[in-house]
């Protein structure tokens, strides 16, 4: 696999590998997947957005956001990882996020937050591994498919 910074190029890819995390999960909280345009417009407000690439193909995606918007949480990123259906425990999350980590470290960010809805025992097992510890949860913020969820925060220095 190889990874790399995204392009508005890739938008159309990503959106394809996040519509069914808004459509048949609640790992996302959307409700309408986004579209190509939209996706674009995403990528070029992150702080970083990269893509790992298999045999030419886009199988998954990692970014890092504003954790807040006020000046006193520049330092701070809330980050996501998203692979393609079939993709998990084979390694891809694990090196996208390692090199977004990396490339965050180079522009002077301290820290990484990731919100996860819960249970998601593959996206909590995935940030434990990568040295994310557990900060809070708030409970039944979320409504999706006619039920409440947990929202756990975890974060880890950079």
């Amino acid at each position: 696999m190889t990874i790399r910074d995204a392009t508005t190029d890739d938008a159309s890819a990503c959106a394809a590998i996040y519509a069914p995390y808004v459509r048949d999960t609640v790992v996302s909280f959307e409700e309408h997947p986004p579209s190509a345009d939209e996706m674009a417009a995403r990528m070029a407000a992150a702080h970083q957005w990269l893509v790992g690439e298999d045999g030419g193909r886009i199988v998954g995606y990692a970014y890092a956001g504003p954790f807040n918007e006020r000046h006193a949480y520049r330092y701070t990123c809330a980050v996501s990882v998203y692979l393609e259906t079939g993709r998990r425990r084979t390694g891809t999350g694990r090196a996208l996020y390692e090199d977004l980590f990396a490339r965050l470290r180079a522009r002077g960010h301290v820290r990484a937050t990731a919100g996860i809805t819960l249970p998601n025992e593959a996206s909590v097992g995935l940030h434990t591994a990568l040295g994310f510890a557990p900060v809070g949860t708030f409970p039944r913020v979320g409504w999706k498919f006619d039920a409440w969820h947990d929202v756990a925060w975890m974060q880890r220095d950079l």
